[in-house]
């Protein structure tokens, strides 16, 4: 933020605790909320909601820790992007990573 300045505009949801963290940090004039202004910033963040709402369930932040340090490889491991490839060539890379996982387990 030294090279290049502090932001023109800061967009959040309408969150109240925000806005009275803005009016502290005194950037309440700063703020843009609006109904479609945060789509960008929340799509971003699925991926990670879909980590977050499969750790609600966990206790203990060293529990977290645990399982946040091992899904996010097993996940990217079988994570083959059905979308972008042929059936056959998907079925193809999911057994290849299954291979690799038993492999690993294995060992």
């Amino acid at each position: 933020m030294k090279r290049y300045g502090g932001p023109e505009v800061v967009v959040m949801d309408k969150l109240r605790s925000y806005g009275a963290a803005m009016k502290v940090v005194s950037n309440a004039d700063r703020q843009e909320t609006g109904r479609w202004v945060n789509n960008r910033a929340e799509n971003s963040h699925v991926p990670f909601r879909r980590r977050e709402r499969a750790m609600l369930r966990l206790r203990r932040m060293r529990c977290l820790q645990k399982f946040a340090a091992v899904h996010s490889p097993v996940h990217n491991h079988f994570n083959q992007e059905r979308h972008f490839y042929s059936r056959d060539n998907f079925k193809f890379n999911r057994t290849a990573a299954l291979t690799e996982w038993r492999q690993l387990l294995s060992a």
